[in-house]
């Protein structure tokens, strides 16, 4: 293996290790041991690959999020309906990402995120592609507002697993619930949002 393959190889071993430390565990609670011994590999690599401990979480939800970005993908002829669907779907195969989200939250509070304006333009793009999905006649602030609460339909069952399971009554890991939670929210996407082909 020549010496750029191994560098990448433990690379990307830790920062698997680290996204599976910080989802368990946060910035404050992880511990870069436990993350080198999970790699297989010495803890003096972490440090020289991504710096302190904080920084390492920085790689790891910016990895996340643009694999998000990649895999959910939202076009100016898509339906709003089936984005919420998508959107659904990842977070229910990728539970790790919102448990990262939500640490950062507590992290950073209301203060900026490292790299917030990389990731911004990412919801830049999702707010003129939805724009023209919904026909474009919304101003930007209504349309930037329908994101994010199509977000919240999606994502909110998945972040609150135990209110899900109080409001429904059910285990809300049992993938029939999942199926006709996602059934429904689809639904409700679809007669709440207006687009060009439902006013035609």
């Amino acid at each position: 293996m020549s010496n750029t393959s191994r560098t990448e190889n433990t690379r990307a071993l830790l920062l698997g290790a680290a996204r599976r430390e910080f989802a368990a565990h946060g910035i404050a609670g992880a511990r870069v041991d436990r993350i080198a011994e999970s790699a297989g590999v010495n803890k003096q690599r972490i440090y020289a690959h991504f710096g302190d401990k904080e920084q390492l979480f920085r790689h790891v939800v910016g990895e996340a999020v643009g694999e998000l970005s990649q895999a959910v993908t939202l076009t100016d002829d898509s339906d709003p309906a089936a984005y919420v669907g998508r959107i659904f779907d990842y977070h229910r195969s990728h539970p790790d990402l919102l448990r990262l989200l939500l640490w950062e939250a507590l992290h950073y509070g209301d203060s900026p995120v490292p790299e917030e304006e990389g990731r911004a333009a990412l919801y830049d793009a999702k707010v003129a592609s939805l724009s023209g999905a919904v026909g474009g006649t919304d101003s930007d602030t209504r349309v930037r507002h329908l994101l994010l609460t199509m977000i919240g339909l999606a994502a909110w069952p998945q972040i609150t697993p135990q209110l899900t399971r109080l409001v429904l009554g059910r285990d809300p890991s049992d993938e029939e619930t999942q199926d006709q939670l996602r059934a429904y929210l689809m639904d409700f996407a679809g007669n709440a949002i207006p687009t060009p082909s439902s006013l035609s």
